[in-house]
């Protein structure tokens, strides 16, 4: 772990008088998935008149289905839904159209053989607090209730949108496990700009690390940064200036345990996720009093929002699917910190508005036009010299009840799964390895979805792994280290006092002076 504290510089308040330091010294990123913002926080209007989402009584809300028929807008999410709503770029502009009026006609032309119930889905939304988690931090925090997806499309040129701030062109998702072709993203990230700084940071992954697709981050001065989801929350228990001044949590995208909100995943998966990341930033007094918690969505998967999105600026030249001059459906977001009020922050966002606030946080390199022109989420933060001290009321736990058993997809892997475990395929010729183990690898994929799985997980485990290998070779002859790698160095279990009683020294012995001890032992047995 990098033991580099970002220092926040002072800034120049509206008279001119030196301001106090940005009290915010790590930014953490948890973005979920495939949710739109009336179906996730639409009800906290009940809790802040001024938020744009589903008001108490009214006005009435509708879609009409392929068959004419009126579906309204309800408190009747379910937990886990059947279907998993369209939403690549056609989709999407398709559910737009009418004044936000086809996103039910949208699901029933891509289903043709869905039921009402189903169908009625598109257009329900959470009573208040029947997301634990996600509602209590509503409460108590800055929902942001006009943040925007960077495109009106699917997930990974959003992603890509929130790390770099374009997608290069690309508006859409390889479709099957071996269609990476055209789907190879070489822009400048928001990770090379924090190592020019040299701003340490990390991404922490549930089971496949999504941002991995940037090729930037294969070179091993990236990838070593990448760590197990279970890391943030040890690092999360440490000193405050050891945590990284930004990091990125990815979800478990893959079954067991999935707690992305991707649908058809019970959303009970990403609330008790959300829950145990505030909880480990809140139980650590020095780093929860110097931290900033975005939490947001990647697009709105389908589901219905009755907020038209506005126009954008193309964050470059590369128009390859796409015009990139209007932002998406708006998605969930809030910004949990003791350095921000509770209540709504009406600021027109997208993703690469965390971008822009970064990039002026930190004096960072720029990310493209979009980026530049972004409004930063600053405005929602209060600085050091307005209150003068973080807040002292936030919750200082969330309870999120057990999330529901696992039940199998019977529709298999959806299209974001499918592209990893093609990105895993890619990664895995990339790392080096014995060639008959490879494809023995390759050979077991075709058993079964959960074979794929196991591939992909592993793969990026064996691809995480080497890279770390070479940034340590690499850290050793930066240092003019010649000397040769030290033997592993073991404990043997059979001197006396190891183990057992007493307070006899522990004898320290190379592998290879046990392998030897052993053939000795063996030899003697033989001669008896």
């Amino acid at each position: 772990m990098d033991r580099h504290e970002s220092r926040p510089r002072e800034e120049n308040s509206k008279d001119g008088s030196a301001r106090q330091p940005d009290p915010i010294r790590h930014v953490i990123c948890l973005m979920l998935e495939n949710r739109s913002f009336d179906q996730m926080l639409g009800s906290l209007q009940a809790v802040y008149p001024d938020l744009d989402g589903v008001p108490e009584g009214g006005p009435l809300r509708t879609n009409r289905d392929i068959d004419g028929q009126v579906i309204e807008q309800a408190p009747a999410a379910d937990t886990r839904m059947k279907g998993d709503p369209k939403h690549e770029l056609p989709n999407c502009l398709h559910q737009l159209s009418d004044n936000n009026g086809n996103f039910v006609r949208d699901y029933a032309e891509a289903y043709p053989h869905s039921d009402e119930e189903e169908r009625k889905q598109v257009m329900a939304y959470f009573p208040l607090d029947k997301l634990p988690a996600l509602h209590q931090l509503g409460r108590s925090f800055r929902v942001c209730d006009r943040w925007f997806s960077s495109i009106p499309g699917a997930t990974w040129p959003n992603r890509l949108f929130v790390h770099s701030g374009t997608s290069i062109g690309k508006a859409k998702m390889p479709h099957g496990v071996f269609d990476l072709a055209g789907h190879r993203y070489w822009q400048d990230t928001i990770y090379d700009r924090l190592n020019e700084k040299g701003i340490p940071w990390n991404i922490y992954f549930g089971d496949f690390p999504q941002s991995m697709l940037l090729e930037h981050q294969w070179k091993p001065e990236n990838a070593h940064r990448y760590r197990p989801l279970d890391q943030f929350f040890r690092d999360a228990r440490g000193p405050a200036r050891n945590f990284p001044a930004y990091c990125f949590l990815e979800p478990r995208y893959y079954a067991p345990g999935q707690n992305d909100d991707h649908p058809p995943h019970d959303v009970g998966g990403a609330q008790r996720l959300l829950a145990d990341v505030y909880n480990a930033i809140r139980a650590n007094a020095d780093l929860w009093k110097s931290s900033l918690l975005v939490v947001v969505y990647d697009e709105h998967g389908g589901f219905y929002d009755h907020v038209s999105p506005p126009a954008a600026v193309p964050p470059d030249e590369h128009r390859d699917d796409y015009t990139f001059d209007r932002l998406g459906v708006r998605v969930p977001a809030l910004l949990v910190s003791p350095w921000v009020e509770p209540g709504v922050e009406h600021t027109t966002f997208d993703h690469t508005s965390l971008l822009k606030y970064l990039i002026e946080k930190w004096e960072l390199g720029p990310l493209g036009e979009r980026a530049a022109r972004a409004n930063s989420i600053a405005v929602a933060l209060r600085s050091g010299d307005e209150g003068g001290a973080p807040r002292v009321d936030a919750p200082e736990k969330i309870d999120v009840p057990e999330p529901a058993p696992d039940v199998p997809d019977p529709s298999g892997l959806n299209e974001l799964q499918m592209a990893m475990i093609a990105l895993a395929l890619f990664l895995e010729t990339r790392t080096p390895g014995d060639a008959q183990e490879k494809m023995n690898r390759l050979k077991s994929m075709v058993e079964n979805p959960a074979a794929q799985v196991k591939f992909a997980t592993g793969a990026i485990k064996r691809f995480i792994g080497h890279a770390k290998e070479e940034w340590r070779a690499e850290a050793a002859r930066l240092r003019g280290d010649t000397k040769p790698a030290r033997k592993k160095v073991v404990i043997d279990k059979g001197h006396p006092g190891v183990g057992g009683e007493g307070r006899a020294h522990r004898k320290k012995v190379t592998l290879t002076k046990v392998r030897n001890k052993k053939k000795v032992a063996a030899k003697k047995g033989q001669a008896r």
